[in-house]
């Protein structure tokens, strides 16, 4: 029996790359004298994992009556998807940062570290090193395999993902415009995790409230197909420049804490001669 056809190992670049940038990003963050403590990744965890839970088992309970009724493209299942992470992951990563700072955990300075680290959860690890691992996972067993195991793996991927056997000449494209999905992932989640932490300690709801809307980019997710690959990311990648340029903005106008008044000497008695 001879060895059955390969997908194309170009796959395996996206996940690698996108591991390298959200690593990348932290050691940057971290080695430039900016403040990255442990506190940073501990909550951004917290805050994703426990949004990530709870979308997937509502999403399992959900998805079918919304798809069945409106359409799997519609402004409502749009909403569905974008109103889950701006109350689920935006919402969330407020509620968290509000702890930490309570717990004096995060100050101003440790919002950047704390949205780069939502940023590396969502896309260096959920959707990056696993990814990778399922990928060199396939390609290892149809590399080597020819029994029941490797017929079985290739019979579900020629259904579910027939594209990954497409050639390099095809692949290339999509491959880039997944990269350029997760760069804007990776802005998107920096600049409300930002937010958030400001928001949190500056107990501005402003902050809060600019960030939220940011989670709205998942509107569009529904209409990927119809809009195509290139609209589809151009306009994601737009929302998530002007997001992280708003961000910047407001980092840029914090309040910033008046001087310690200056304390004048006790009066000892004496007095100096002119």
């Amino acid at each position: 029996m001879l060895p059955l056809q390969n997908i194309d190992p170009l796959y395996i670049l996206e996940p690698a790359v996108v591991i390298a940038l959200s690593v990348a990003l932290i050691l940057y963050w971290k080695f430039s004298g900016r403040s990255f403590t442990r506190w940073a990744l501990i909550f951004s965890l917290a805050a994703y994992a426990g949004a990530i839970i709870i979308k997937v088992v509502f999403q399992l309970l959900t998805i079918n009556t919304v798809t069945s009724t409106f359409g799997s493209a519609s402004v409502v299942t749009g909403l569905y998807y974008g109103l889950q992470t701006v109350i689920l992951e935006v919402g969330g990563a407020y509620v968290l940062a509000v702890y930490a700072v309570s717990r004096k955990r995060f100050s101003e300075i440790d919002a950047g570290a704390y949205g780069i680290s939502l940023a590396f959860w969502e896309n260096g690890i959920y959707l990056g090193l696993f990814s990778l691992i399922s990928l060199v996972s396939i390609y290892s067993v149809l590399a080597t395999g020819t029994g029941s195991s490797a017929t079985l793996v290739y019979n579900a991927l020629q259904k579910g993902e027939p594209a990954l056997f497409n050639p390099p000449s095809v692949a290339l494209s999509p491959i880039a415009f997944g990269i350029l999905e997760r760069i804007s992932s990776i802005i998107l989640h920096s600049a409300w995790g930002y937010l958030t932490v400001l928001a949190a300690v500056y107990k501005k709801k402003s902050y809060l409230a600019i960030a939220l809307p940011m989670g709205l980019a998942d509107f569009f997710v529904p209409f990927a197909s119809e809009l195509g690959l290139a609209t589809f990311e151009s306009i994601i990648f737009l929302i998530a420049a002007v997001s992280i340029l708003v961000a910047f903005q407001i980092g840029r106008h914090l309040p910033r804490p008046a001087p310690a008044p200056e304390t004048s000497q006790p009066d000892s008695g004496v007095k100096s001669s002119p």
